[in-house]
């Protein structure tokens, strides 16, 4: 019997049928399979603006190997459009009306199995969260990156992006460069369709869906403009048909080996740091113990072997020319567990074979690496005393340790107004409070401080911790996610200004150089949080939230 049996077998559901034929669908479609296709296409995202056109091939694959498809959307935000105004506080909220909205269109509908069709930041991991939820045969594949921009500065070709464009901001700040220059810049970093062109957070989850095993290969790299992109949406289509035959289901997939497979790529790739909020959020939904600290084992074993945008100037169109994942897995093959199942059907280890590393210059053997850990770390401490997330592929050798004064906001905004003012100096450590899942709410990104650091030149000397998050495009010693988050009196709470802060990231090390009896007397005396949001989906969302240390999802 299959699951939309319930909606077209049997006399008593002659009235859904009629529905059904409503639609289109035929006496004969009563007898297939019935296939959801779940599509985040809006005409608000550039990552999304195309998905009507993958969405249509995913469709055909389906019906050439004897499904029936139906489309239904989500919702998705572009966080970098919602960046730096209260919009931001929406976008990680986005992840669970994600899962919620599929598992009711799912559950109401009976579909058989499921093709995901995301790109961007929060819709990866809130579509992967409903496939291991709901726990029936499931595929996945994006719109795909976006190219990176390219202009002509000073008689030279250059290439540009979104960040780049953040940066500039900095620099019009700093005086540095010219408003119009800015406007050159702008104008040519997006040059069309797909997830931003760096490894951001949009990219990093595509790319780490395929190690997951819920993906294709390609999934995470062919660019959005090129036609492969559409065959592997066909493909798409017609493997859903397979693993529904085969009866596959995404806990068969998603595993706490997977996950560290996932993991193990993030770090060869230097991915975003929202990657580790996102992997805990769905190893939490699978039901998966995977302890943060877990996070760093990893990153001891796996070299960081390709240096992206922020980090430098390559962009995933070079990764996909290089090899793409399947290129990357060949590369730390001994640092993953080939025998984790995948949606083509094969044992990983069949997709690590296949794999061939076409540009040394973008993906470096693991013998000559970029360093010889892994380009994400979990920090600890009694600052962080549940965890802390940086970038370390992105952050400066001299900044790897470092001890500053604490220059302290309350508020992203307080301390946008701060740097352009010029109020921080070099060898501070900028701290954002009040900005984490609960207190911000939202957890918001804090790309505009980091971006405004970097184009003044100062990402090399001040560095910035937060209980809130970073885009994947932040470079620098940018700390986000400590927890507990100041809202929960966390002792990030507890930091006044011109205390002594250490960051050791080698040693995976964050210390508030204050006494604990002092730390404890400071926190006793703050008055419980309130926030002034009382009305809407925060305000629920405040209720609910947990962590950043266990992915920041809905508590009981």
């Amino acid at each position: 019997m299959m699951r939309s049996d319930h909606v077209k077998k049997g006399i008593e559901r002659a009235p859904h049928r009629a529905l059904l034929r409503a639609l289109g669908v035929c006496s004969e479609d009563f007898g297939k399979p019935f296939i959801g296709v779940a599509n985040s296409f809006n005409e608000v995202v550039p990552g999304h603006i195309h998905l009507r056109g993958i969405a249509e091939a995913v469709k055909a694959g389906i019906r050439s190997k004897g499904g029936v498809p139906f489309e239904f959307n989500t919702i998705g935000v572009c966080d970098g459009i919602a960046m730096n105004h209260p919009g931001m506080k929406y976008s990680l909220p986005s992840r669970e009306l994600i899962a919620d909205s599929i598992e009711i269109m799912v559950e109401a509908h009976q579909f058989d199995a499921l093709v995901f069709i995301p790109n961007c930041d929060k819709i990866v991991p809130g579509m992967l969260m409903a496939a291991v939820r709901l726990n029936i045969p499931s595929i996945f594949v994006s719109g795909g990156p976006m190219l990176a921009g390219r202009m002509n500065k000073d008689g030279k070709n250059q290439t540009v992006d979104l960040i780049t464009v953040f940066s500039a901001v900095g620099g019009v700040a700093q005086g540095t460069i010219t408003e119009a220059e800015l406007e050159q810049i702008e104008i040519a970093a997006c040059p069309g369709c797909g997830s931003c062109s760096g490894m951001y957070t949009a990219n990093t989850m595509n790319c780490l869906t395929e190690a997951l095993g819920m993906a294709l290969p390609g999934n995470g790299t062919i660019p959005a403009v090129d036609s492969r992109r559409i065959v592997l949406a066909t493909e798409a289509g017609k493997q859903v048909m397979a693993v529904f035959e085969k009866k596959l289901l995404p806990r068969d997939i998603i595993t706490k080996d997977s996950i560290a497979n996932a993991f193990a790529v993030d770090m060869a790739l230097g991915g975003s740091t929202n990657s580790v909020l996102h992997l805990m959020a769905v190893a939490h939904e699978a039901g998966i113990d995977f302890p943060l600290s877990l996070v760093n084992v990893i990153s001891q074993r796996v070299p960081h072997i390709c240096k992206m945008s922020p980090a430098s100037e390559v962009h995933i169109e070079d990764l996909d020319l290089a090899g793409g994942i399947s290129a990357v897995i060949h590369e730390i093959a001994n640092s993953l567990n080939g025998k984790c199942r995948t949606v083509s059907l094969l044992p990983l280890s069949d997709i690590i074979k296949t794999g061939e590393v076409r540009n040394r210059e973008v993906i470096r053997s693991v013998v000559e690496p970029y360093y010889k850990t892994g380009g994400l770390a979990i920090l600890f401490g009694n600052l962080a005393p549940e965890g802390a997330v940086v970038k370390s592929g992105a952050v400066a050798p001299e900044m790897m340790v470092h001890e500053g004064l604490a220059r302290v906001f309350e508020n992203e905004e307080e301390a946008t107004k701060g740097i352009m003012r010029g109020e921080v100096k070099k060898g501070d450590v900028i701290v954002i409070r009040y900005e984490g899942p609960k207190g911000g709410p939202g957890m918001r990104e804090m790309l505009t401080p980091t971006s405004l650091l970097s184009g003044m030149g100062l990402d090399k000397d001040v560095a910035l911790i937060t209980d809130g998050r970073f885009s994947g495009g932040t470079k620098g010693a940018a700390i986000g996610h400590v927890a507990p988050e100041a809202a929960n009196r966390g002792p990030i709470a507890a930091v006044k200004n011109g205390d002594s802060i250490s960051i050791n990231i080698p040693a995976c090390k964050l210390e508030l150089k204050v006494s604990d009896a002092e730390i404890k007397r400071r926190l006793s005396e703050l008055p419980e949080y309130k926030s002034s949001i009382k009305a809407g989906y925060l305000s629920r969302y405040i209720e609910k939230v947990g962590s950043a240390s266990t992915g920041a999802v809905f508590v009981k």
